[in-house]
């Protein structure tokens, strides 16, 4: 793809910065010929910024990046609850978002958001330490402390730093479709997809989860989509009773097995519709779903389109 035709990433760093944060679209978006992006990080105006965590920030643009941009990645910074950006970054977010920019926060970078008065009226969310905060310093944002991210078409949250890699992976996914997503994901070694949400991570009195007790099974069972993947099967795969691992399943992913085997098998659906010339119904057969009808219903319901339409828009 030609430069002119490159979608153009600006990240905007504030004080405060955390380093994460600022590097996750940085790098899932980096400019190289494999990738149809061009990235810039802009600070209120180029030079030094005072960065979280002991590190510090040398930008090469300042607030004309956020004019340029395609999508701007506000990162999370320290205390969000305590300080809001400067005006000019306010409006410089609201100026960009009214030309049409996607704005997206990774973390506490909500709360920049939340202050031009964008999210009002709409779901969102950020780190589980600051939902309640948020919550209460904008009463008019629908936090959702229960999910990695939130895409509201045009203006999209994440959780913790780490789930800022969730939310870039959805916006490579809606961009290029799963094949350059998961390419991308595997460049980084981090997950394509992870279902659950962040309320896993929050302290509660409940005992914590097993973590990835059940791997070995969640991947075997990914060699074996085609195949009649029934709880009793799983289980016995896991050498445990089908009740213990629907249990644990659920705890370790925020699924039950059967809804994570639907969606796996929804995904591995996407690539061959991107990658194959298969008709639906030998898709359907093949990811296990058994008929077009079935692949039809799970995508629209999940997706919120139909095979054909996607294979229309991402067909490689």
């Amino acid at each position: 793809m030609s430069a002119s035709r490159h979608r153009r990433v600006a990240v905007l760093v504030l004080d405060g910065a955390k380093p994460l944060d600022v590097g996750i679209p940085a790098q899932v978006f980096s400019t190289r010929p494999s990738m149809p992006y061009e990235v810039r990080v802009c600070g209120v105006r180029p030079g030094p910024i005072t960065g979280g965590d002991g590190l510090s920030y040398h930008v090469a643009h300042g607030l004309e990046a956020l004019t340029w941009a395609d999508i701007v990645f506000v990162p999370g910074y320290r205390r969000p609850d305590q300080e809001v950006p400067p005006a000019s970054v306010l409006d410089a977010l609201r100026a960009a978002h009214d030309r049409g920019a996607r704005l997206a926060a990774i973390s506490t970078g909500a709360f920049a958001l939340a202050a031009t008065g964008l999210l009002d009226g709409r779901r969102a969310t950020t780190h589980w330490h600051y939902t309640r905060a948020l919550a209460t310093k904008y009463p008019r944002i629908k936090v959702d402390e229960n999910v990695l991210f939130v895409d509201e078409k045009t203006v999209l949250t994440s959780a913790g730093a780490a789930s800022g890699i969730d939310l870039c992976l959805h916006v490579l996914r809606s961009d290029l479709g799963v094949a350059a997503s998961n390419h991308t994901a595997r460049r980084l070694v981090a997950a394509p997809y992870r279902s659950g949400g962040q309320a896993q991570y929050v302290p509660r009195s409940v005992p914590q989860a097993r973590g990835e007790q059940f791997a070995a099974t969640r991947e075997w069972a990914l060699h074996h989509l085609g195949d009649d993947l029934t709880l009793d099967r799983l289980a016995a795969n896991a050498k445990v009773s089908a009740r213990t691992f629907s249990r644990r399943f659920l705890e370790e992913t925020g699924y039950t097995p059967m809804q994570w085997v639907l969606r796996a098998r929804v995904d591995l659906a996407r690539e061959l519709l991107e990658r194959s010339e298969r008709g639906i119904e030998q898709i359907a057969a093949d990811v296990g779903l058994g008929t077009g009808t079935n692949l039809r219903l799970h995508f629209r319901q999940i997706l919120g389109t139909t095979p054909s339409e996607y294979r229309r828009t991402f067909k490689t």
